[in-house]
């Protein structure tokens, strides 16, 4: 691994690829074109993906955004974590997207599609504030996916000897959001729940609280452990508080992460949720 990351350092410093670190409440990534990796004969290995992400010898990311074209020409972002799995969806870097194509001026002020592996999704970038109309929320135990022939509701699960509630939402993504007050427990679990073989795909994990304020929430996400925010986790949260009565439809919730605050609202089971917060561009550079 040390060899490989060597060798990856080595060979972009000959080539040159230009980059834009962008942050959404400090989950933080490497936004780069498409083309300029095709150009520079580059393949998005795990290796690759890590050595860029290395805090201490790469840029240091929680991953890498790749910003291209689909086959209907809209503009489109797949997502690399920072260990080098590939999610289908990641909220923060959609917006970060969205205000990285903004400035380009690639798109104009009005709302746009941006097409990611979970489906086409509705930004609008305004400022530094970023709107995403996000895909309908699931239940369904087959696309979050878990191993289960009924809906994950407040579900007691057993867990190294715990029971602990779990809501198993997808938003294109796998979720599993607890209200469970678990104190230090939760240092253990969320790494715990992550690889669950009763989540196939393995999951995201929030450990949620209902305040006079809104949500309060942290995340252990699958592939890069505890993050400042998960924009994807927000919104499963909030639809996992509507679905147990802890909090309305068709109202703006606001959740609190470590790294700051999204806006969600939820309406219909059948519409999109959406997610309403900041991003930033913070420098850009070459690799």
């Amino acid at each position: 691994r040390k060899r490989a990351d060597s060798t990856i350092v080595e060979y972009l410093a000959r080539v040159g690829v230009a980059f834009e670190k962008y942050e959404g409440l400090g989950n933080d990534f490497v936004v780069i074109e498409a083309g300029a990796l095709e150009a520079a004969s580059i393949a998005l290995t795990p290796a690759w993906v890590a050595a860029v992400c290395d805090r201490h010898r790469g840029v240091g990311a929680d991953g890498v955004l790749v910003v291209g074209e689909d086959a209907a020409g809209r503009p489109s972002m797949k997502v690399h974590n920072a260990d080098g799995s590939v999610p289908e969806m990641c909220g923060n870097g959609v917006r970060c997207v969205g205000l990285y194509l903004r400035a380009a001026g690639r798109v104009s002020d009005a709302p746009f599609e941006l097409a990611t592996d979970a489906g086409p999704h509705r930004v609008h970038a305004q400022g530094a504030e970023v709107e995403v109309w996000m895909r309908p929320a699931s239940l369904a135990p087959s696309e979050v996916p878990i191993l289960s022939d009924r809906p994950w509701v407040d579900e007691p699960l057993e867990v190294d000897g715990r029971v602990v509630r779990v809501t198993a939402v997808s938003m294109g993504n796998p979720h599993a959001v607890t209200f469970d007050d678990l104190g230090d427990a939760r240092a253990a679990l969320g790494p715990r729940l992550e690889r669950d073989p009763r989540f196939p795909a393995r999951v995201n994990v929030g450990f949620a609280s209902r305040t006079d304020a809104g949500l309060e929430l942290a995340v252990w996400e699958r592939g890069v452990g505890w993050t400042q925010a998960c924009g994807t986790g927000a919104c499963a949260a909030a639809y996992a508080a509507v679905q147990t009565g802890r909090a309305s439809r068709g109202e703006d919730l606001e959740v609190h992460l470590p790294g700051g605050r999204l806006v969600i609202r939820v309406d219909g089971d059948a519409e999109p949720i959406r997610m309403r917060g900041p991003a930033r561009h913070v420098f850009r550079g070459t690799l």
